[in-house]
């Protein structure tokens, strides 16, 4: 089997659910329930937008050829209406911003711009033709698409399929993901466990990233450390749509999911990665369904949901394209790691997004830190010392 870089293992797993993907099923939901949704259909423009050209500033629609620099007012145009009439040499139109401009106008003085006495206005200003127009069309010209089949519908995809007038808007059905945690020492949330156990936080934390991924997450019972239960429940997982394990994919004497899965016919891609947490990352296929052997840490779980787990989830949704937010900030104190693997830590970056500290924590099994901090600090593998004020790479949360 195979160890990657991140982004090496990140390519496989695009490349792998690409080849094999199929196409969703489909539905309609109504405008209000479809935010979050990934779109089934291309949307395209039912009229040309603006649907005539308009002003983008409050000022004076004026003719620009014979303009001299002064003009008489011969009328009012606000957002809603139309000016009846034309605009002739020497005469404005005062306009509000998103009106549309008269006939015979073909530039707009912004109101800033000009001096006004009576029906009269001047102004030094230069004008030219389209000064402060939107032109009819410039937007999207009628019949233009506007959202591509495949897109994921956000606040601003909403606006536009509000403004097209879609209120029933057809979404690829989501994908099923089974979660299950694996591991003796692992009781319901509900339980008290006892100080050699753990409540199975894993499978809730996942839940949340599946669902921000556009998907429908279904928690299936723990799978204790023995062998033939845990295939059972491996395949009760294998009839969804994608399989997360969580834990049990090390090398210790109990981590049997590796084991249990080849037994099923198994193929791996990959069964380590050069990162830190997260390194026994395993993802492969079998009977037909992708599945990813996720760490058992807490922070191992959820960095590599994040990295490799999610663009999966919102591939197999239907998504034309995934991204993953890693940016460049300044860092706010002096860092070091040992070097080998790239290294993703608990961090919290400032409010406005220019300086990132690491969050002090104990390992990657320390839930509260993660939950303190607002992001990930990536740490190369080939840079050991970083100083304050250095460039760092930072993953978005």
């Amino acid at each position: 089997m195979a160890t990657y870089h991140f982004l090496e293992a990140r390519q496989c797993v695009l490349e792998q659910i690409l080849a094999a993907r199929g196409v969703p099923g489909v539905e309609k939901v109504s405008l209000a329930d479809a935010a979050g949704r990934v779109l089934a259909e291309p949307v395209c423009a039912d009229r040309d937008y603006p649907p005539l050209a308009r002003s983008i500033r409050d000022g004076f629609a004026v003719r620009a050829s014979g303009f001299t620099g002064s003009a008489r007012v011969v009328g009012e145009v606000r957002a809603g209406e139309q000016f009846r009439g034309e605009v002739g040499e020497g005469e404005a139109v005062e306009i509000m911003t998103g009106a549309p401009v008269p006939d015979g106008a073909d530039a707009v003085i912004m109101v800033e711009h000009v001096e006004r006495s009576g029906d009269r206005i001047t102004t030094t200003r230069k004008v030219s033709p389209g000064d402060f127009i939107n032109p009819r069309g410039s937007e999207a010209a009628r019949g233009a698409v506007i959202l591509p089949r495949g897109k994921r519908i956000g606040f601003a995809e909403i606006a536009a399929l509000a403004m097209t007038g879609v209120t029933e808007v057809p979404v690829y059905l989501k994908p099923r993901v089974a979660i299950l945690a694996t591991g003796d020492e692992i009781v319901p949330v509900e339980a008290v466990p006892h100080e050699y156990q753990i409540r199975n936080s894993n499978a809730c934390s996942l839940a949340v990233q599946v669902q921000n991924a556009g998907g429908e997450p279904v928690i299936l019972p723990v799978a204790p450390d023995e062998f033939e239960a845990t295939r059972k429940l491996i395949e009760q997982g294998l009839t969804f749509d994608l399989l997360l394990l969580s834990g049990g994919v090390s090398a210790g004497k109990y981590d049997i999911v590796e084991r249990v899965l080849l037994s099923l016919g198994a193929k791996f891609y990959f069964d380590r990665v050069l990162i830190q947490p997260g390194q026994p990352l395993v993802f492969g296929r079998v009977q037909g369904r992708f599945f990813f052997g996720l760490p058992g840490n807490p922070a191992s779980t959820m960095v590599t949901f994040e990295i490799f787990a999610k663009a999966a989830v919102e591939l197999l949704g239907g998504q034309c394209s995934v991204n993953l937010p890693i940016l460049y900030t300044r860092l706010a104190t002096d860092f070091r790691h040992k070097p080998g693997l790239t290294r993703f830590l608990p961090a919290r970056l400032s409010e406005d997004g220019t300086q990132l500290a690491p969050v002090p924590w104990q390992g990657s099994s320390d839930v509260v830190a993660i939950a303190n901090a607002n992001a990930w600090l990536v740490a190369k593998a080939d840079q050991e010392e970083y100083r304050a004020g250095d460039w760092i790479q930072v993953l978005i949360r």
